[in-house]
C-alpha cells in the first residue's frame, strides 16, 4: 500500500486521477487499516485526496448552506485554518471540522449565486501520525451553470528590497473605481507562496485592477493605516486559458527551486507602505534623566514650537529623523535638578476629526518612574561608561578612504574640541608626521561625526589618532576619556577591486554593493552623472549591485500612493547576461562592469 501511495502522490497530483483509482485503496489486497503497525520505515508520504464532494469542476452547486468534503486516505489534521482559503472571499473565512478522514470545509453565509469559486488547501492539512504536509489542492466548482475559465499569474516583492513576499493577498476587481479596494471585497484572490508567486485561476473574461496586500486585519480590505499595498498601473484582461497541465498551476515543494523559478510571471507587483493620512502623537517615553523621544502617526510633521515647563528653550536640544516623523530630545542643564515629570507642551499640526490639519498644543507628561526605577537598582552596579562621555571611534581598512574616521557619541555634546585631536601617519621606515583633516557633522544625527584626512592615505602606512582626555562634554555633564584608533589600508594581494562604469545617468542614484544575503551595504555611493565608482579591497566572495532611484535627491526611497496612482521610486538589482543578480569575485582580480543605467530602469 505505500508503494501504490507513493506512486499517486508522485505521478499524479490532479485530484480526478486520484478519485480513478480510490479502489485501489480499499480492495482486498490492503493490510487491515483497524491494526497500527508494529514497526518498519517512517512515513513520509503526504496525504492523498480519494474523494470530493462536490466533484472538481462541478456547476449548480447550492449557494445555500454550502458544504465541501475533502476525503483522505489517513487520518489528517488542519495545521493552519488561515490556509483554507476560499476566492472569491467571504466577510467570514471558511471553517471546517473533522469526521474520520474527511475534511468538511463549511461557510458562515450562503455564497453568491452564478459564481465560480476556487478553495485552496495550500499548507493547510498534514497527516494525523508524521505531520507530513499535503502539498495542496485547488478545488473549482459554481453556483451557477459554467465555470470561468481564464488565468493570470504574477510576483509580489518588497518595494525596497525586491525580495518576494510569502502570505500576501492578490486581488482582482471587477469595480474598476479607485474606491473598491477601500470598500467591498474582491471578485477573486489568493495567497503568494514562498516566492511571492500566485496564479488566480478560474477567473471571468473581463477586465480587472489587480491588488496584493499585506492584510493585517484579514479582512481582504484595503486600511492605509496598517496594511501594505501593491497595485499594477493599468487596467488589463486575462489572456491565459486554464489548463491542468499548466506549470503556473501545479503545485511544488517549495524547496524545487527549477521548476518554482520556470513558472511564468506576468505580473511584478511592489508592496509599500503608503504614507500615513492621519497625523498625530503615538508613542512618547522618557528614556534617560534628560532623554525623551516622540513619534508621530505621518512623516513630516509640521511642529511650530517645543517647550518644557521650568526650562528655557535654549536648553533643549531637538533633532528630527529624516522623515520627520520621530524627535529625539534632550534637556542640557546640568545644574538644575530633574522633576520626576516633565510637563512638555508641543505646538504642532494635528488631524481633526473632520481629516483636517489643524493647530494643536498638546500636553505630554513625560514620567521618569522607570528610568529613576533603573537607576537605583544598577547604583550597585556602577561602571566608569556610567559617569563618562561615552565615543565610539571607528576606522575600517576597507572603507576608511571612503568613510574616514567616524565619531558617534552616546549623548549629545555641549563642548566639544576636535581640534585637540591628532591625526598622526606612520610610514613604513616608522617615521611619524601631522596630518591635517576636517570634521563635519553628520546632518542627520548630531551624535555623528567624521574626520577625514586631507591628503590621500597610501598602502603601507599606518594612521593613528589620538583622542586627549577631557576634550568633550556631553548633555550629563560627563567628559570623554583618552583613546587611540589605529588602521591602515589593506595589503592582501588576494583581495580584488570592482570598478562600475556608469552611463546614461539622467537622475540621483543610490548605488549599493551588498554581500551575498543582500542584508549589509558594504559601500555605497549617491550619483548624479556618469562616472566610475571604485569598490576595493575585495574579499573573494559573491556580491550584489543594488540600484535606488532617487529623483528628489533626498537619500530615501520615496513611498508610492495608491490614489495618485504613483509607485514607489524603482529599487533594481544589476543583473549579468546569464540571469544571475550576484557577482562572483575570485581572489586577486581586478573588474570593470559597465552599467546603462537608463536601460537598466527601462526593463
Amino acid at each position: 500500500m505505500m508503494n501504490v501511495k507513493r506512486f499517486l502522490s508522485r505521478f499524479f497530483p490532479v485530484i480526478p486521477v486520484a478519485l480513478v483509482l480510490v479502489p485501489l485503496f480499499f480492495g482486498g489486497g490492503c493490510a487491515n487499516t483497524t491494526t497500527p503497525p508494529t514497526g518498519g520505515k517512517k512515513d513520509t508520504i503526504p496525504p492523498v485526496i480519494v474523494g470530493l464532494k462536490p466533484l472538481p469542476g462541478a456547476v449548480g452547486v447550492s449557494p445555500h448552506k454550502t458544504q465541501i468534503y475533502i476525503t483522505f486516505d489517513e487520518y489528517v489534521t488542519v495545521k493552519d485554518p488561515k490556509s483554507i482559503y476560499l476566492s472569491p472571499p467571504l466577510e467570514k473565512n471558511p471553517r471546517y471540522r473533522m469526521r474520520g478522514k474527511t475534511l468538511i470545509v463549511y461557510f458562515e453565509s450562503d455564497l453568491d449565486s452564478n459564481t465560480t469559486y476556487t478553495l485552496d488547501l495550500t499548507n493547510a492539512v498534514a497527516d494525523n501520525n508524521e505531520s507530513n504536509m499535503y502539498p495542496g489542492y485547488t478545488l473549482t466548482f459554481s453556483t451557477g451553470d459554467r465555470i470561468d475559465s481564464m488565468v493570470v499569474t504574477g510576483t509580489v516583492r518588497d518595494c525596497n528590497t525586491l525580495q518576494p513576499i510569502k502570505g500576501a493577498t492578490v486581488m482582482l476587481y471587477k469595480d474598476l473605481a479607485d474606491s473598491a479596494l477601500f470598500l467591498h471585497r474582491p471578485d477573486a484572490a489568493v495567497k503568494t507562496d514562498e516566492w511571492g508567486f500566485f496564479s488566480l485561476r478560474n477567473i471571468a473574461d473581463t477586465l480587472y485592477r489587480l491588488y496584493a496586500l499585506v492584510d493585517d486585519g484579514a479582512n481582504n480590505l484595503y486600511d492605509p493605516e496598517n496594511d501594505k499595498v501593491a497595485f499594477l498601473d493599468t487596467i488589463f484582461r486575462p489572456t491565459i486559458v486554464v489548463n491542468d497541465t499548466l506549470p503556473e498551476l501545479l503545485k511544488y515543494d517549495m524547496k524545487d527551486t527549477v521548476n518554482c523559478m520556470a513558472r511564468r510571471s506576468e505580473h511584478e507587483l511592489y508592496i509599500f507602505r503608503e504614507k500615513p493620512t492621519k497625523q498625530m502623537i503615538v508613542n512618547k517615553e522618557r528614556v534617560g534623566l534628560r532623554t525623551a523621544y516622540l513619534t508621530f502617526m505621518a512623516p513630516n510633521a509640521q511642529i511650530d514650537s517645543i517647550w518644557v515647563r521650568g526650562f528655557p528653550s535654549r536648553k533643549l536640544i531637538l533633532q528630527f529623523n529624516l522623515q520627520r516623523d520621530s524627535l529625539e530630545l534632550w534637556i542640557n542643564d546640568q545644574r538644575k535638578r530633574l522633576p520626576d515629570t516633565l510637563h512638555t507642551f508641543v505646538d504642532y499640526l494635528k488631524t481633526d476629526s473632520l481629516g483636517q490639519l489643524q493647530p494643536y498644543t498638546e500636553h505630554l507628561r513625560l514620567s521618569s518612574e522607570k528610568v529613576r526605577a533603573a537607576s537605583k537598582s544598577s547604583r550597585r552596579n556602577l561602571k566608569h561608561e556610567d559617569t563618562t562621555c561615552v565615543v565610539k571611534v571607528t576606522a575600517e581598512p576597507e572603507r576608511v578612504e571612503q568613510y574616514g574616521f567616524e565619531f558617534e557619541f552616546q549623548y549629545p555634546l555641549i563642548n566639544e574640541h576636535f581640534d585637540s585631536l591628532r591625526l598622526i601617519s606612520v610610514n613604513p621606515r616608522q617615521q611619524e608626521s601631522a596630518m591635517k583633516f576636517t570634521v563635519t557633522r553628520d546632518s542627520l544625527n548630531l551624535r555623528r561625526y567624521t574626520l577625514m584626512p586631507v591628503d590621500k592615505l597610501q598602502s603601507g602606512y599606518e594612521y593613528k589618532l589620538k583622542v586627549p582626555y577631557r576634550k568633550f562634554r556631553d548633555v550629563n555633564g560627563f567628559y570623554n576619556d583618552s583613546s587611540e584608533v589605529k588602521v591602515s589600508l589593506p595589503k592582501d594581494d588576494k583581495l580584488s577591486r570592482l570598478d562600475l562604469v556608469l552611463s546614461e545617468v539622467h537622475y540621483y542614484y543610490i548605488v549599493d554593493l551588498l554581500n551575498e544575503k543582500r542584508d549589509r551595504v558594504l559601500r555605497s555611493y549617491r550619483i548624479s552623472s556618469d562616472c566610475t565608482l571604485p569598490f576595493p579591497y575585495l574579499k573573494a566572495g559573491k556580491y550584489s549591485i543594488r540600484i535606488t532611484e532617487d529623483r528628489n535627491n533626498n537619500g530615501l526611497v520615496d513611498t508610492g500612493s495608491l490614489l495618485e496612482h504613483r509607485q514607489p521610486e524603482k529599487v533594481k538589482f544589476y543583473r549579468l547576461k546569464g540571469g544571475s543578480y550576484v557577482l562572483d569575485i575570485k581572489e586577486s582580480t581586478e573588474l570593470e562592469q559597465p552599467i546603462d543605467i537608463a536601460k537598466l530602469f527601462a526593463d
